[in-house]
Formats: C-alpha cells, structure tokens, sequence
C-alpha cells in the first residue's frame, strides 16, 4: 500500500451503554490523549460544531513532538464526529468516531485516513522511496494499536459509568 492510496484502518468495539454516553466520551478532544501513545491532548479554536476548529499536541519517538490544527467536518450528536487534520479540503489525515446504536449497546468505531496531502510520515518515504509499504504498514499498525487502546479505554468508561 502507498501513501497516495490514502490508506485506511478502523477499529471497532461494542460497548454496553447509552449512545449518549458514548458521545459524551468521543466529543471529548482531550479524552484519546489518556489512552493513546502518541496523542498528547487538543484545545478547542472554536466552539465544537462542523467547520470549528482544534489544536492537537502528538509525539512520535522517530518524529518528534507537532502541534496540528484540525477542523471537524462531521458533527453529529450521539452518530458521527470526524476531523480533517491542515486543511478540510486537502487533509494529510482523516479521523473519525461513529456510533451505531443497538438495542442494549452502541458499537463504537474509530478510524483514520492518511493523505492526500503530505504529512510526517512523508518525510521518511522520500527519504527511502523503496521502504514506502512498509513504511506506511507500520505507521497503519502504529494507528490501530493507539485507536484500537481508545476504544477499549472510552468502552471500559461508558461502562463504568459517569
């Protein structure tokens, strides 16, 4: 898989409790920040809504520390919470929460998208053209182990309550 693919990986989970809970828990831009290796935290720009806008602290052992700026383009209660990171319209990555509800539990699912435009990660590809699915599959698997530790942690919170 390459980069200009736009690789995907989304990870789900069914968890025991009200959607409303659930979205209380994903709408929260710090909470991934508790569970995730890499994520360091967000501050809303913006109050939240489509189109409002974030700032997102990670840190990478081979990348560093970087600040981002994010703007939400899906925002809706208790279904759908997606950001686009540098630009809406041209993204270096997508990211996403959805919540389908069942009878007695929601099942949760949390997803990114690398690309179109360039990110870190592009850096290292230029620098080892011949490395670039490998690179990409290893920074997939980065993504799913950091996402699928989110939504085992906001399951085991919605579950345990307030």
């Amino acid at each position: 898989m390459k980069y200009s693919d736009c690789p995907t990986v989304e990870v789900e989970v069914t968890v025991l409790a009200s959607a409303e809970r659930v979205w209380q828990l994903v709408s929260d831009i710090e909470l991934p920040s508790r569970f995730s290796a890499e994520f360091r935290g967000a501050q809303w720009i913006d109050e939240p809504g489509v189109g409002s806008r974030f700032v997102g602290r990670n840190e990478h052992p081979a990348l560093g520390a970087w600040e981002t700026t994010s703007w939400v383009t899906r925002h809706e209660p208790m279904r759908r919470f997606e950001w686009a990171v540098s630009d809406p319209h041209h993204p270096s990555a997508s990211w996403w929460f959805a919540i389908d509800e069942g009878e007695d539990c929601v099942r949760l699912r949390h997803g990114g998208r690398m690309g179109p435009a360039p990110s870190g990660l592009s850096i290292a590809i230029e620098a080892m053209p011949e490395k670039e699915e490998r690179i990409v599959a290893r920074r997939l698997e980065e993504w799913r182990a950091s996402m699928q530790a989110t939504v085992e942690g906001i399951k085991a919170l919605a579950e345990t309550g307030p």
